[in-house]
């Protein structure tokens, strides 16, 4: 079982619990057996999406109940097979019994895998869970807040692993109350900076900055970064906003920001990165991830080189990145406009 490290991972146990309901609902173990099969084989025998099931297997791997063997099939492991009914012990009527209760709160992952279809097209209710329209104020507070403390802890890292000084104004797409770009800010006094994000973050984020001292050289600009980015800033971030989005929707995003970019701006996401090969325990933080986007907005984490076809196919090439804790930033340089 791997480490965990903060009380940030520990309330997320809950997806643990759901992902091997999934398995056992699936009837995994009894389909994989005591053999390897690839991932187009268990797709047909379990009746799921086959890149859904890729996802759920490698989250499974990193729990230890499957283990990738050579050229991308998959085997369950000793502690996998508990959830055989056939096996000796088997706790699956126990996980399904656990899973049962779960299910009311990380629902639609079963579903998710089975269709490919997130939870809200599962449901009819359209593709965007962040359009203004379609959720509550509460919601959007308490999903606010909940960003505003995990960019909070990362600022620092990001501040010490790029170098801002060249930098005249940084604008943060997507960027919320302002909690990034407030950072960024406060650290190199000479940067102008903006947040571009809909208009119902306005108010919050102007409030923090006036709280900051900032107000000077921090202003807000409502809009769709669908529809257009607006000019002006030589460098973007983007922190959580690529995973969120399948491939066309994220080259929209990064057209916009290339036209927004002059040649040769920087473009910085600030996103997990999916490593190529599954290691264990320590992959386990960016696979849920992953599953969560897959049930929650429909993204995915993506590797490295994801990202670097991502970005070419919209005027950006890859730099390089650099850790921020459980976060990468992936820094992207512009082309020609």
């Amino acid at each position: 079982m791997c480490q965990l490290a903060s009380v940030y991972e520990l309330v997320q146990s809950h997806r643990i619990t759901a992902v091997i309901y999934t398995a056992a609902m699936l009837n995994l173990a009894e389909a994989i057996g005591g053999e390897t099969k690839s991932v187009a084989e268990l797709a047909s025998l379990v009746s799921a999406e086959e890149s859904a099931l890729r996802r759920l297997l490698i989250t499974l791997t990193t729990l230890g109940l499957c283990r990738q063997a050579e050229q991308g099939r998959f085997a369950m492991t000793d502690l996998g097979r508990q959830l055989d009914r056939a096996g000796d012990p088997s706790f699956k009527d126990w996980v399904i019994f656990e899973g049962e209760m779960l299910m009311q709160s990380w629902s639609g992952l079963l579903a998710s895998v089975r269709t490919g279809k997130t939870a809200a097209q599962l449901r009819g209710d359209g593709d965007d869970r962040y359009a203004a329209a379609g959720n509550p104020p509460e919601w959007t507070r308490r999903f606010n807040a909940a960003m505003v403390s995990l960019t909070r802890s990362i600022v620092p890292k990001i501040i010490a692993a790029h170098d801002f000084s060249a930098a005249r104004i940084v604008m943060d797409v997507g960027g919320g109350t302002g909690e990034l770009i407030g950072g960024v800010l406060q650290h190199t006094p000479h940067l102008e900076g903006v947040v571009f994000d809909l208009a119902r973050c306005e108010a919050e984020a102007c409030a923090h900055f006036e709280r900051l001292g900032i107000a000077d050289r921090g202003r807000f600009v409502a809009g769709n970064f669908f529809e257009e980015i607006p000019r002006g800033a030589d460098t973007i971030l983007m922190k959580s906003i690529l995973h969120n989005w399948k491939d066309d929707r994220c080259e929209v995003i990064l057209r916009n920001c290339r036209d927004a970019l002059p040649a040769g701006g920087t473009l910085i996401a600030i996103e997990r990165i999916m490593p190529d090969a599954i290691a264990g325990p320590e992959s386990l933080s960016c696979a849920m991830s992953d599953l969560n986007m897959l049930r929650g907005p429909g993204g995915r984490e993506r590797t490295e080189a994801e990202y670097r076809k991502l970005a070419a196919s919209a005027g950006f090439r890859l730099i390089g990145t650099a850790d921020v804790g459980v976060f990468s930033l992936i820094q992207f340089r512009s082309g020609e406009n």
